[in-house]
């Protein structure tokens, strides 16, 4: 299996190819193609290569899916006996993006067509 860790929006994120993930918003539009290239870390079958901050030669293709908005969460502040009260929502921009493929200087490691997981047939049982 391989898989990377990606920096975006201040967090480390564990990607693979051909799955989604939820990043903070970038400024892209939707149906674009992007190439993330601050990779930490890359596992490729036995092979690790590590970066000291970042993987040399190492690109990410990835696809926005769409943007939206978040949850919303609420920040509540009060101080008894003092009536005081603050209420506040806050709802976060995320992009979705649809990880492509994971490539090391120039040699794609990994696809969404090739780490597609191998079809099982069920098994006939004779009676």
């Amino acid at each position: 299996m391989t898989y990377a860790i990606i920096e975006t929006g201040g967090k480390q994120l564990r990607v693979e190819p051909g799955r989604f993930y939820d990043i903070e918003l970038l400024p892209v539009d939707a149906e674009e193609s992007i190439t993330l290239e601050n990779l930490l870390l890359i596992q490729h079958d036995d092979q690790v290569h590590i970066g000291q901050p970042f993987v040399e030669g190492a690109t990410l293709q990835a696809t926005v899916m769409q943007h939206y908005r978040g949850r919303k969460v609420i920040v509540y502040k009060m101080k008894p006996k003092k009536k005081t009260r603050k209420k506040r929502g806050h709802r976060q921009e995320i992009t979705r993006l649809m990880i492509d493929s994971i490539s090391l200087n120039g040699a794609v490691l990994a696809s969404a067509e090739n780490n597609t997981p191998a079809s099982t047939t069920p098994s006939t049982e004779a009676e």
